[in-house]
């Protein structure tokens, strides 16, 4: 599937293209066929012609139309090598692909600290130059303000309507995503979310082990029911959050 993607994307963006690489559980060794998706990022080198968008899209849509379990699970993005240096929200109008969205130009979030943290200390090349030479390197601080930006610009009105987290399977990637985030505000560095999630039931009180111990064990035929608790688990990890806004904003 990956050859597939990368060969597509080297015939559409013929010289617009930079280099392909992968970040998120394949880099940091934490994949789990039952329940990953495939991250990745294609630099470009520089904003791409608009005429390439529907190849791209076409591209992305034959792929999900093959059958193969994997095509359904891609998400990543097109990103120009410029605006890939250094995360700014200016410069952050991204064509994407997800398991919950379609192809199209979109904004990318605080997140994009996290991502390109990533890529650079685990990325894996599957073409280009290394990530290093891509991605000015993210200190401790960065992290702690885009988990905070993160947490209180999006997660925090996701407690306003949670109908998308009533699935199983979301309720197991908020919980994880706190205890990531949780991770990060303490540590100011990132680690896998199994990794994290350990640690955060290790260090938290007894009360969120089982939710988290649940979340790490879901798979697709779980029919568990954890929204209060997940949401619960949201609001503990905002107000925790709240001691580390000043430190994030120190440079």
């Amino acid at each position: 599937m990956l050859h597939e993607v990368l060969s597509g994307v080297q015939t559409i963006l013929g010289n617009h293209f930079t280099g392909m690489y992968l970040y998120g559980s394949l880099a940091s060794g934490d994949f789990d066929p039952q329940r990953s998706d495939i991250d990745f990022v294609v630099v470009t080198a520089g904003e791409l012609p608009g005429e390439m968008l529907p190849a791209l899209e076409a591209m992305h849509a034959r792929l999900a139309a093959s059958g193969s379990k994997w095509a359904k699970r891609l998400e990543g993005s097109y990103i120009p090598q410029r605006a890939l240096w250094r995360y700014d929200p200016a410069q952050a109008q991204h064509p994407p692909i997800g398991v919950d969205w379609s192809f199209g130009v979109g904004h990318q979030g605080s997140d994009g600290v996290i991502q390109r943290y990533i890529l650079r200390e685990q990325g894996v090349m599957l073409a280009g130059p290394a990530p290093q030479t891509l991605i000015d390197p993210v200190q401790p601080n960065d992290l702690r303000r885009a988990v905070v930006a993160t947490l209180h610009e999006w997660w925090s009105q996701q407690l306003d309507n949670p109908v998308w987290m009533n699935s199983r399977e979301y309720q197991a990637y908020a919980v994880l995503t706190m205890c990531r985030a949780l991770y990060t505000l303490q540590h100011g560095t990132i680690v896998s979310k199994p990794v994290a999630a350990r640690w955060t039931q290790e260090a938290l009180s007894e009360r969120w082990a089982g939710l988290i111990e649940r979340a790490l064990t879901w798979r697709y035929a779980d029919g568990l029911e954890d929204l209060p608790e997940t949401l619960e688990f949201i609001r503990y990890t905002l107000e925790y959050s709240q001691q580390f806004k000043v430190t994030a904003q120190e440079t």
